[in-house]
């Protein structure tokens, strides 16, 4: 089967969306499959890259880590200011089209991927499929168009639009709305990362939805986390993005409540972001212990994890996230670190159900404080079973998720054949 994906964010960079899409395109190799990969080059340091020994251009063409061949598409250099990202993305979109279609025209693939949040690649992807005729899978890797619904806070600082601009603004949400609907409804299939969003698509009325969850990935060097011997302090972790979704400036507020309260905590923050500039000022403020470390390598990962007691898995209280798993939730069950969970809906639950950590609703630092507080209090409620490790083995064991990828992508060739 020959696959087309149409992605924004891939190897040699890190972050979620690059590691899922590496256990899959790996295992669609290994099983015979021919993979192509339209995707702009790295963004990130060099430092930060999988691999820095080759560093590839807008316009080349190379073959992957897998045997996937790989067009670098041209990109819009990108800050952390909100309009300079979706210049980057539709740029890139426009330029993933153009090579798509010039490039594989005589050697058309047999189903096209697109995925998101990167919202033009989905329409990328659905211009690519009707022009090389191929069925399209649109995989939702967020709430979308859900997440519009509070555009007007992705961007907090910004100062407040005029009327003519704010309805202008309005439009082109709601138009990009519609758009997603259309594009989803109109998809051979749709890939959501969760159950609860599977849920909510297809009481839209769509019915080729199918879940495949994030994988559990290994990490490097740290198969199972060993808890520290207790010294009174309670080291808090949080190790992922730092953007607007994750509101990390409610953490902040809720370390600084109890360290005025008289709780010995520690919180590290190791990650990058739009948000985060503004949470290390939020963090520099006082003396309270935070550490803000930054984006690392991965093989830097396991030394964060065995520093922490907690991991924080921190999310805004916006209604469409309660549909959402962060990645990193798996990561931390499958090596058995205990989990605060200030998340709401599917990911409060697996914490709840297997036995993880603690959870409570985002958006009450004052109840993040005083959870902490019996953290130290009481130790051994940091102490997590094995139930976790084998939900993700069940549930998140990347062989299986892409065996039911490929599942799904061979039923919709066979259909378009």
């Amino acid at each position: 089967m020959r696959i087309l994906l149409l992605t924004h964010n891939y190897e040699p960079e890190l972050g979620a969306p690059q590691q899922r899409w590496g256990a899959f395109v790996r295992r669609f190799c290994e099983r015979g499959h021919h993979v192509t990969v339209v995707t702009p080059p790295p963004h990130q340091p060099r430092e930060l890259l999988i691999d820095d020994s080759a560093y590839p251009r807008p316009g080349q063409v190379h073959l992957g880590r897998y045997g996937e061949v790989v067009h670098r598409a041209h990109f819009r250099t990108q800050g952390h200011a909100l309009g300079t990202r979706i210049v980057d993305q539709v740029v890139t979109a426009a330029d993933t089209t153009r090579l798509s279609i010039q490039r594989l025209h005589r050697h058309r693939p047999d189903v096209v991927v697109a995925t998101a949040p990167a919202i033009p690649t989905l329409g990328s992807g659905a211009v690519v499929a009707a022009a090389l005729r191929a069925p399209l899978v649109t995989e939702m890797r967020d709430a979308w168009p859900d997440l519009l619904a509070v555009a007007n806070e992705w961007d907090e600082d910004a100062v407040p639009p005029g009327r003519a601009r704010a309805l202008v603004h309005s439009q082109l949400i709601r138009a990009a709305s519609v758009g997603m609907s259309t594009i989803q409804r109109r998809s051979a299939a749709v890939i959501t990362t969760t159950d609860t969003f599977a849920e909510t698509l297809r009481d839209r009325g769509l019915t080729e939805v199918h879940v495949i969850r994030n994988g559990a990935h290994p990490v490097p060097r740290y198969p199972r986390h060993l808890p520290r011997v207790p010294d009174g302090e309670l080291h808090v972790l949080y190790l992922g993005t730092v953007g607007r979704a994750q509101g990390l400036g409610a953490a902040v507020l809720a370390a600084r409540h109890a360290h005025n309260a008289g709780v010995p905590i520690r919180l590290r923050i190791v990650g990058a972001g739009a948000e985060y500039e503004a949470v290390a000022e939020m963090a520099a403020k006082g003396d309270v212990p935070i550490e803000m470390v930054g984006q690392v390598p991965r093989h830097e990962v396991a030394e964060h994890y065995a520093w922490a007691d907690t991991l924080l898995v921190h999310l805004r209280p916006w209604p469409a996230l309660s549909v959402t798993v962060p990645s990193k939730l798996y990561e931390a069950m499958s090596i058995g670190l205990h989990i605060t969970g200030v998340v709401d809906g599917e990911a409060a639950r697996i914490i709840r159900e297997t036995r993880a950590g603690a959870t409570l609703s985002p958006g009450d630092p004052d109840a993040l404080a005083e959870l902490w507080a019996k953290m130290v209090a009481d130790p051994t409620s940091l102490v997590v079973g094995p139930e976790p490790s084998r939900w993700t083995q069940v549930h998140a064991d990347d062989d299986s998720l892409a065996t039911r990828y490929l599942a799904v992508l061979e039923r919709i060739a066979r259909r378009r054949g």
